[in-house]
Parts: structure tokens; C-alpha cells; sequence
């Protein structure tokens, strides 16, 4: 289980390239569902009034949009539109009930039981991190479309002298603030996670935000969010104090589908390094449970030495790539004592 996808000798499937433009359309389409779902509720009302002729020209705009999307895929607005409701904390999709693990975990935590009936919308989720790992931090969480952004725009901002926070912390915190809501949940009768949650807030603010024309005291939190990642600590959230991480990465600490590095094509670069928005040393083959298989390392691989595998471990270090000056000098002299490997000075200090 532990082989490549591909053959060893070969370049990584080529799709596996382009994966991380397939990411974005991924959270980008996620996020516009988030801003179309409140409008599409506020149509579905206009329909069920049947008062279009007492609209305001801006409901009106509002209700002839709406219908100019919806019409291809309902015959009835009004109740055919049902089949999408909700957020990505808990949801439905075309019939499909959806529910992020953690609000489980706090209903459960609240209740001191078990619904079942709820509880078996988050099986799905469940069963696709410990397959896949973290890819719900990757791919479909709406706050990672935003932090992404804003981790772009912290780099234009160092090019004009304004320098971002890079302090480090330990990712181990991140667990005792889910252990902490667990308690504080049992403690008070209350699900707090939907309250520190970044999913969450930011799907219950936009719905307020459109849907009711008003905003909550989690529009505040959530910029506050972004400015700790823009001033203190890149993606500092997610790293350190998403209680949703700790779960998704305790879920899918042995997943199955993980990145591995080809150290036979490996020129030891760094530039995974570089990328990696979490912090992570794919150029030691250090992954582990953090990783959320963005793919952002294999796309800026300039040696195609990243690829996908099946394993339910990392590869042990691997040493320096084979295509480095390091690596041919040792080869060369492996009995020198000034060959020294150059990734032993990088230290995955989180």
C-alpha cells in the first residue's frame, strides 16, 4: 500500500497537476451556493405570496433573477426548491441531508445523547476524511476561500513594506480548544462550536446578512479571524485554534489518500515548502494529519516529484532528492565529511 499511484519512474498522473485550479472553482462555487441560498429563500416567499405586482422594483430585480436561474432545474419553485436549504454546517443537498462532524460532536456534548437521526448526516463527511484526511479545510469550507484570499493579499501588502504576522505557535492547541468546547458545551446546555466555528459564522452571516439585511456579532469575530491571520500568524486560525481542524485531523490522521513525495525526482527546491499554507515540510515528507490535500505542493513542483498515494502512513524521511547537488556530492563521495544534507537546517518548528 505504501507505492505511488503512479509508476515510481514516471511523472505523477498529469491531473494531479492541475488539481489545485479545481480547489478553487470548488471553493469558489461553494461560497456563491452560501450568497444564492438566502436569495432563492426570499424567491420562494415572492412565489408563495403570488404578489408580484406589489413588489418593489428592487424585489422585483430580485424575484425575476432568481427565477431566470432556478427555472431550468424546478417546475415549482416554491417547493422544488427545497431540495438545497441550509449551510455547510448543516444542510441539505438535493435531498440529501448533510451535517458538518463537529455539530455533532456538540449536539452530542449539549444533550448528553445520541440522535441518531441527526447524527447519521455527518456519516458521509466522516467516512470521506478518514478516506481523504483534512479535505474538508481544503476543499468546501467557505472560510478557506477567504483566508486563501487574504493570505494573497498579505503578499501584495509585504511587497509595499507592510509585513504579516509570522509567529508560530503549537498545533497541538488547536485540540485542547475542542476539548475545552466539548466541556463548555456539556457544561452549559449549548453547542458554542457554531459560535467560534469559522463554516459556521460565516454561513449564518451571510444568510443574516442577505436574507434578514443585518449582520451578527459573528461578522466582528470573523474579521477579527482574518486580521489574527493577516497580523500574527498566517492561517494562524486554522492552524492553531480551529476546533474543526483538531477534528477533521484526528479523523484523518490514517486516511488513506495522501500526498508522498518521489524523492527519485526531487531537486530538493523547497518551493513545496514555501507554499504549503500550513506550515508543513513535504520536502522531509513531514504531512501527517494537518495536511489538507490541497495539492498546492504538487502544482508548484517545478520536478513533478509530487503525487497522490495510497498509504495509511507518511514515507519516513527520504533524505535529500535525488536530482540535488546534495545528493549527487554524496553519491560521489559518500565517505565525505563536509557532504552535508541541507534540509537538516529545516525544522518543522510548529
Amino acid at each position: 500500500m505504501n507505492e505511488p499511484l503512479n509508476s515510481i519512474n514516471a511523472k505523477p498522473f498529469f491531473l494531479w497537476k492541475h488539481l489545485n485550479k479545481l480547489r478553487w472553482l470548488t471553493l469558489s462555487v461553494v461560497f456563491l451556493m452560501l450568497i444564492l441560498i438566502p436569495l432563492l429563500s426570499i424567491y420562494q416567499h415572492y412565489v408563495a405570496a403570488q404578489g408580484y405586482n406589489h413588489l418593489s422594483p428592487s424585489e422585483t430585480l430580485l424575484y425575476d433573477s432568481m427565477e431566470f436561474i432556478s427555472a431550468p432545474f424546478v417546475d415549482d419553485a416554491e417547493h422544488d426548491l427545497d431540495a438545497i436549504k441550509g449551510t455547510t454546517w448543516s444542510g441539505q443537498l438535493f435531498g440529501v441531508k448533510l451535517t458538518d462532524p463537529l455539530a455533532v460532536i456538540g449536539q452530542v456534548s449539549a444533550g448528553f445523547e445520541v440522535y441518531w437521526p441527526f447524527a447519521l448526516t455527518a456519516l458521509l463527511p466522516v467516512i470521506a476524511t478518514v478516506i481523504f484526511g483534512r479535505f474538508f479545510c481544503g476543499w468546501i469550507c467557505p472560510a478557506t476561500f477567504l483566508y486563501e484570499l487574504n493570505s494573497n493579499a498579505s503578499v501584495w501588502l509585504n511587497k509595499f513594506g507592510l509585513k504579516s504576522g509570522s509567529r508560530r505557535f503549537n498545533r497541538k492547541f488547536k485540540y485542547l480548544v475542542l476539548a475545552v468546547g466539548i466541556g463548555l458545551s456539556a457544561f452549559t446546555g449549548t453547542v458554542l462550536f457554531a459560535s467560534v466555528y469559522p463554516p459556521a459564522v460565516l454561513g449564518r452571516e451571510l444568510y443574516f446578512s442577505i436574507a434578514l439585511s443585518g449582520f451578527g456579532s459573528g461578522t466582528l469575530f470573523f474579521v477579527l479571524t482574518l486580521l489574527f491571520d493577516s497580523l500574527v500568524s498566517k492561517r494562524g486560525f486554522c492552524r492553531y485554534l480551529c476546533p474543526g481542524g483538531a477534528l477533521y485531523s484526528l479523523l484523518g490522521r490514517y486516511r488513506v489518500f495522501r500526498i508522498k513525495r518521489l524523492v527519485e525526482q526531487c531537486n530538493d527546491c523547497s518551493k513545496c515548502n514555501a507554499v504549503c499554507e500550513f506550515g508543513l515540510n513535504p520536502m522531509q515528507d513531514d504531512f501527517g494529519g494537518e495536511c489538507n490535500s490541497c495539492s498546492a505542493c504538487i502544482a508548484v513542483c517545478p520536478k513533478d516529484a509530487m503525487t497522490f498515494t495510497l498509504a495509511i502512513a507518511d514515507s519516513k524521511n527520504q533524505g535529500p532528492g535525488h536530482q540535488s547537488r546534495t545528493y549527487r556530492k554524496n553519491e560521489k563521495h559518500p565517505k565525505s565529511p563536509t557532504a552535508k544534507d541541507p534540509c537538516i537546517n529545516i525544522q518543522n518548528i510548529d
